[in-house]
């Protein structure tokens, strides 16, 4: 009968262990979430920037050549992309003014020589043909390549204006506000007068109240 108590009283104390494991367990699981934050997040926050800022190194430095190459090249030989690479100061310095008059050249040249070319087709085609149906054809053909010369007549006024303004210095610069145009707008639209402010302004004063 003594054994029995004995054992009755043992019992309760590997519970008393085990409770105190448990307790023990049970502290640390309350401060097991900010113990492993802070360890998972103190070397996960120092890892990701220094791989990002690993793998953003190279776009930043995709190709230095870019940058670097309108100090060797003349600027008539510049692509759009080497231009664009120019740091700002160096807006419409001499390399980017060569750039453009040669881009605006190009373009004048190549509206002359459509212009050359639609007056050798007026020309081979004014033989009188029968059929009414070819007869219609080509003429729409021919109107349709007129309306075309006749925009280009237009862009080649603008072109020679923005020659002129090249040679004045007032080239690159918006006619309203006096502010950069900026190489984007300007390699997209060589013959830009307006900043993209001042142009979309300008639209909505049109639609407004019309031409």
């Amino acid at each position: 009968m003594s054994k029995t108590p004995a054992s009755k009283t043992a019992a309760p104390k590997a519970p008393s262990k085990v409770a105190k494991a448990t307790a023990v367990g049970k502290s640390a699981d309350v401060d097991a979430p900010d113990s492993t934050v802070s360890l998972l997040d103190s070397p996960v926050r120092p890892s990701t920037p220094t791989s990002t800022s690993n793998n953003s190194r190279p776009a930043v430095k995709t190709d230095p050549k870019l940058s670097s190459a309108w100090k060797t090249k003349p600027g008539a030989e510049l692509t759009d992309a080497e231009v664009l690479a120019m740091p700002d100061s160096e807006y419409m310095n001499d390399k980017q003014v060569e750039f453009f008059r040669a881009k605006l050249t190009q373009l004048k040249e190549d509206i002359l020589s459509n212009a050359g070319e639609t007056t050798e087709h007026l020309r081979e085609d004014t033989s009188i043909v029968p059929d009414p149906a070819d007869r219609a054809t080509i003429e729409e053909e021919h109107a349709l390549e007129l309306r075309t010369r006749d925009r280009e007549r237009k862009l080649l006024k603008k072109i020679m204006q923005s020659l002129q303004r090249l040679e004045s210095g007032e080239y690159g610069y918006c006619d309203e506000t006096g502010e950069p145009i900026g190489l984007g707008r300007l390699i997209a639209r060589p013959t830009a007068t307006l900043s993209l402010e001042a142009q979309q302004r300008r639209e909505l004063k049109q639609k407004m109240f019309g031409d």
